[in-house]
């Protein structure tokens, strides 16, 4: 049995760019898992794949991983 969470395209650095309106977890709301909505200002995610999202800072300077790609720039 495979209890693993599907792969999604925000665990995809590909799938995120500069302008793109995102729902992010802040660190704060990891725990409640709120999210927050926001336009990638930076990606600061190196590596190509992250199970729990690509990190991204966003134009207000919030820093989290971002858990739905809402609209492409």
């Amino acid at each position: 049995m495979n209890l693993k969470a599907p792969h999604t395209p925000n665990m995809f650095r590909v799938n995120i760019s500069l302008g793109l309106e995102v729902d992010v977890v802040l660190k704060k709301d990891q725990r409640t898992g709120k999210r927050t909505r926001g336009t990638v200002r930076a990606i600061l995610t190196s590596a190509a794949f992250h199970s729990r999202g690509i990190k991204v800072m966003l134009d207000s300077r919030q820093v989290g991983r971002v858990q739905e790609i809402i609209t492409t720039p």
